[in-house]
């Protein structure tokens, strides 16, 4: 499986609008990081996880050519208000875009993409098949087992397919989700800044996980 990091920067990116201090004026390239989306790649197929703002310039920067799936963590501004731009892949597709969430976000997609599923101009919008999460199921042939854990006091989904696994927005794993990351070769994880914030991992919880 071949895992490509779309962004890692924070709700509003890095640089961040109008901020001069030295991390948002500073030169370095680990400065410069979209809104966190990663791209999953594995026997012929591609699914996205997360669909922030950023999707368009995500999808050119790295040539995302095809999607056939699309992971939510949640329904948060930052990682869900590029779905629109799923639209231009569903333009080469003969059925709807698959998206799987769980219930609020899916709720929060119906609110906030009204227009996606009640209009007679379907082939100028985003097609979207909205698929529920209530436990773990195949995508492609891999099985793809949710983490909740907390973001704050909402209920965010983390994914595990294999011995990967990629928890965002997080600030408590419960125990029982706990369990469910063992045996891994790779975690990747919230980790905001050093101080300590309500509804993130800092970088300290981060390496004590």
């Amino acid at each position: 499986m071949k895992i490509t990091m779309l962004g890692t920067g924070t709700s509003v990116g890095i640089p961040r609008i109008a901020c001069k201090c030295p991390v948002c004026v500073s030169d370095n390239p680990r400065n410069k990081r979209l809104r966190c989306a990663i791209l999953l790649e594995y026997g012929g197929r591609a699914v996205l996880v997360d669909a922030g703002p950023d999707l368009r310039t995500q999808a050119l920067q790295y040539s995302i050519d095809r999607l056939d799936a699309v992971l939510l963590t949640h329904g948060h501004a930052d990682h869900l208000h590029g779905l629109d731009d799923i639209r231009a892949y569903c333009f080469s597709m003969d059925d709807p875009m698959p998206c799987y969430a769980d219930q609020a976000t899916t709720e929060r997609i119906n609110l906030v993409f009204e227009y996606a599923f009640d209009s007679p101009y379907k082939y100028a919008l985003p097609q979207l098949d909205l698929r529920l999460i209530d436990g773990p199921f195949e995508l492609f042939g891999v099985r793809v087992e949710p983490i909740e854990v907390l973001h704050g006091r909402l209920p965010v989904q983390g994914f595990r397919l294999d011995d990967f696994a990629y928890v965002t927005d997080c600030s408590r794993i419960p125990e029982t989700s706990m369990s469910q990351l063992t045996g891994l070769d790779t975690l990747v994880l919230d980790a905001l800044r050093h101080k300590e914030h309500p509804t993130h991992f800092n970088i300290a919880q981060a390496l004590d996980v």
